[in-house]
């Protein structure tokens, strides 16, 4: 391609007819020949006659250069003009190297760095060049050979960003060989080894950077500061401008949606996210996100340092006023107080609260065993400190212990004892202690012994240097029952004057981790990956996942072999985020003699066929303008010829609107459409999104076929631009916040299809909040719903014939539980005497909205299982059916209207309701 400006040429060759355009212009002169004037006296007998036809003696100048300007605008059309094309900078051959980092950094405005690779490819395809794709964070295993850009172009679609940022590779590994021109697609941060990399790269050809000017917006790692939970914000470049964060994480009923939002003004590259939330809500809290953004980078997974545990504290004495170091539970406080939230009291009083951890310190008689029995078999952790009042206390038929005690205690060290205090040996295999380093200054001088018994060695899970138990721990239910045998003061034990005891606490999972694990803290442990996140910050379950050594989780950084998730190991969580604790985003800097594409390149617009009709004007104007000359544009014959002008022109200017057109609807997939009931949903350009939508229709589709007479074909995705939406009755609309509005032709099809008796489902997913419009999603719902053609809404009414079509219900669930929206009834409806419902029309409500994510409650996978969970336990599934229920009544209610009002129903229905 060659260029001149903003404006390139595909053809520039043809360019060279501009200079036969002199002699083009010297034969239309010569054309018609000047006329040769001769005395002729029979010239008289003509006088006072009138010629029908009049040529002129020489072709007027505006003729010719319209005619000029013609055959110009021929010659520039048939070149192939292209507004602000895609040229390489450095020429148009030889390999080309297309480079992509492919962080999570890239993934806010991934789509439009896969159209500049995409034209890229475009363009190396039609000059002939061989192209290599290459992504920085999942780097081939070796350099990738150069193949047709057509077939990278293929598989375009399967390259996604991922949660991590790359690694510093060495350049030979990953470089193919020999020469080339690259094109870098960058994004816009700097870090460790691409200097290197980019001076292999010059050192191997051109050099051009794609690189966008969006900020670069980062969550770090959550963590609680004077009881308030802070998330810092960092950028790569200063910003003034104020950025929402948004807490999510569980609600009551086990349905994820927004807990909290704050603004944060940034005043330069740093600010701070801070939450006051109430302990309850929290420990709900499973993630921050910058709202609008979808990037891995601004997403902030919580694990235990921002879920302080709720513990309880029980002391078996009082203490005393002054003797703060002998009360039991004083040490015990002062270990927790930094990283959980405290409750003293009672047994009772404590119980009350539910707290997480119930810590008895030397308690011997337990005022409420059932009750804590029941806690404990709940799911609660049960954790006892000996003492001397349970040393001294007959405890063998004490329910709530993990092993039987003798009675009375041993001492060792003592001056009435034999013996010199024991150290502590080192923890097995498999206890939550393992990996912990042992002080050799811990010691032990008296503990409560365990009577022995064939189970003792699987529950002891810390001991003493002469294989006696110090900690054991057995399951009751679902929770647990741990022992310290020795007491919580310092009166039994140097433990608790130890670093050691806290860390012990914590493996426990009774505090929550103060700061990120060091990797001596987490040595010996093996963690379990549970979420995973992708590079658009998206959380999905980690399904055949390997464990982790904990010393690896804790040094990092995130990779290929370390991907960003949440982390498990027995009931303790670590976060691993896709910004590093210590990561500074830095902007890229490039060197003055690359090339630097911006974000705001102008779109390459073909100009080939405005021209060309531009030329063909030119044409039509130069007939009529040569009749006009010639005399012949007058009387009827002017009038035909105008007409014939005036028809040709418009059949020019419908020329763009007829190329359109050209895409149509395949036939067989307009046949499939029209031989049976076909549900379809809106393709949103979100893949996750729109696989979740087909697998929830199938899911509708099968329960319709198993529990109606109607058996709907597999569900189709549908294009508003080309699909015939006559063809379909129900259209499914997932809306995601930055989804792309249709074409005006699309929305006049759309409003067809309402005004036609069809439905379109809205579902926002964003458990309601689409009912103010605070969300993304109900925000972009309310811009993608303006044109079209909506009667006035309301809360569906309990008398609403969507309540019986099929199933009786009186709410409406899919995985989130809210109200939903349908056509307002008409006011002047009145109930009829005795009748429980209104004498509604039979009209179809032509939509529903509401935020109810039903495809993700309605999907199934190739089994048939449920894809995704809903609710907890048993209630869960009783929503998903429920939700199943809704989507039948929907499909019965748009196929057959509102039959269901019609009050020869009432009486079955009134027998059905129990009325």
């Amino acid at each position: 391609m060659w260029g001149l400006g903003p404006v390139g040429f595909t053809a520039p060759w043809l360019l060279l007819g501009l200079i036969a355009l002199p002699v083009l212009y010297l034969l239309l002169r010569a054309t018609p020949p000047a006329p040769v004037r001769r005395r002729f006296p029979g010239v008289a007998l003509l006088l006072g006659l009138s010629d029908e036809e009049v040529q002129a003696a020489r072709t007027p100048w505006w003729l010719m250069a319209l005619r000029m300007l013609a055959v110009a605008a021929a010659i520039i059309g048939f070149a192939g003009p292209v507004l602000n094309p895609v040229m390489s900078a450095h020429g148009t051959s030889g390999p080309l190297v297309i480079l992509t980092d492919g962080s999570w950094a890239s993934a806010r405005d991934w789509a439009r760095r896969q159209e500049r690779i995409s034209q890229a490819l475009t363009q190396a395809q039609a000059d002939g060049r061989p192209v290599a794709l290459i992504s920085l964070s999942d780097p081939p295993p070796e350099p990738p050979p150069f193949v047709n850009a057509d077939t990278v172009a293929r598989g375009l679609a399967g390259v996604k960003p991922v949660a991590w940022e790359p690694q510093d590779t060495d350049p030979a590994k990953i470089l193919p060989q020999g020469n080339f021109e690259t094109l870098w697609i960058s994004d816009g941060l700097d870090r460790p080894g691409r200097a290197r990399l980019t001076q292999a790269l010059q050192a191997r050809g051109p050099l051009t950077v794609w690189q966008s000017g969006a900020p670069v917006i980062a969550l770090g790692h959550a963590k609680i500061t004077d009881g308030q939970v802070e998330v810092p914000v960092n950028t790569q470049a200063p910003l003034t401008a104020t950025i929402e964060v948004t807490a999510i994480g569980l609600d009551p009923n086990g349905i994820e949606r927004e807990l909290a939002r704050v603004p944060v003004g940034m005043a330069g590259v740093a600010g701070m996210a801070r939450f006051d939330l109430p302990p309850e809500l929290r420990n709900r809290v499973s993630r921050f996100a910058v709202a609008g953004i979808r990037s891995a980078g601004a997403v902030s997974l919580t694990d235990d340092a921002v879920k302080r545990r709720k513990v309880a504290l029980v002391s078996g004495t009082n203490s005393q006023e002054g003797l703060e170091l002998l009360d039991p539970a004083h040490y015990l406080r002062e270990a927790l107080e930094p990283t959980a939230d405290l409750i003293e009291g009672t047994l009772d009083d404590v119980l009350v609260a539910n707290p997480d951890v119930i810590i008895l310190a030397d308690v011997a008689e337990i005022s409420a065993p059932d009750r804590l029995a029941e806690w404990v078999e709940e799911g609660g952790l049960l954790v006892r400190f000996a003492g001397p009042h349970m040393a001294a206390a007959d405890l063998s038929n004490d329910p709530l212990l993990p092993v039987h005690l003798r009675a009375g205690g041993r001492s060792i060290g003592g001056t009435m004892s034999w013996g010199q205090p024991r150290a502590l040996a080192p923890f097995p295999a498999g206890s939550p202690f393992e990996g912990l380093t042992v002080p050799p200054d811990v010691t032990v001088k008296a503990q409560v012994m365990a009577d022995p018994s064939p189970d003792l060695a699987d529950r002891t899970i810390a001991g003493l240097a002469d294989g006696t138990p110090l900690v054991t721990r057995s399951e009751l239910g679902d929770g647990q029952i741990v022992l310290f045998h020795v007491a919580a003061d310092a009166e039994w034990s140097t433990l608790p004057l130890s670093g050691l005891f806290p860390q012990m606490l914590e493996r426990l999972a009774i505090s929550s981790r103060p700061a990120q694990p060091d990797p001596g803290e987490l040595a010996g442990t093996t963690w379990v990956p549970q979420k995973l996140i992708d590079g658009f910050g998206r959380l999905s379950t980690a399904e055949n996942a390997g464990g982790v050594a904990g010393e690896k989780l804790a040094e990092g950084p995130a990779g290929p072999d370390l991907k960003p998730g949440l982390y498990t190991a027995d009931d303790r969580a670590i976060a691993l985020n896709a910004v590093a604790p210590d990561r500074v985003l830095k902007p890229a800097l490039w060197a003055a003699d690359i090339p630097v594409e911006g974000a705001q390149t102008q779109e390459a617009r073909p100009l080939k066929g405005v021209i060309l009709g531009l030329a063909l004007l030119a044409l039509l104007v130069d007939i009529l303008a040569s009749l006009f000359v010639s005399g012949r544009l007058s009387g009827p014959r002017a009038q035909r010829l105008a007409g014939i002008a005036i028809v040709a022109l418009a059949v020019g200017l419908m020329a763009p609107d007829a190329r359109a057109q050209e895409e149509k609807m395949p036939v067989d997939r307009a046949i499939e459409a029209a031989s049976n009931v076909v549900l379809a949903h809106v393709v949103t350009g979100d893949a996750e999104v729109d696989r979740i939508a087909q697998a929830g229709l199938q899911g509708l589709s099968d329960t319709l076929f198993a529990r109606t007479t109607v058996e709907p074909s597999t569900p189709m995705a549908l294009n508003l631009e080309t699909d015939d939406l006559a063809l379909f009755t129900f259209i499914y609309w997932p809306v995601t916040a930055d989804e792309p509005a249709p074409s005006p032709q699309a929305y006049a099809k759309l409003n067809r299809f309402l005004r036609g008796g069809g439905m379109i489902l809205f579902d926002t997913r964003d458990a309601n909040m689409a009912g103010t419009g605070n969300s993304p999603e109900g925000q972009r719902l309310k811009a993608l719903a303006a044109p079209l053609d909506i009667p006035p809404l309301t809360q569906i009414p309990p008398d609403h014939v969507l309540t019986r079509t099929f199933y009786l219900l009186n709410s409406f669930p899919g995985r989130y539980d809210g109200p939903i929206w349908v056509e307002a009834a008409n006011p002047q409806a009145a109930q009829a005497e005795g009748m429980p419902f209104r004498d509604l029309n039979d009209g179809v409500t032509p939509v529903v909205i509401g935020g109810n994510d039903w495809a993700g409650a309605w999907a199934v996978d190739a089994r048939g299982a449920p894809m995704l969970p809903v609710g907890r336990g048993m209630g869960g599934e009783r929503q998903r059916e429920m939700a199943l229920r809704f989507g039948v009544n929907l499909i019965m209610h748009v196929l057959t209207g509102n039959y269901k009002s019609d009050q020869v129903h009432v009486p079955a229905l009134l027998e059905r309701l129990g009325q």
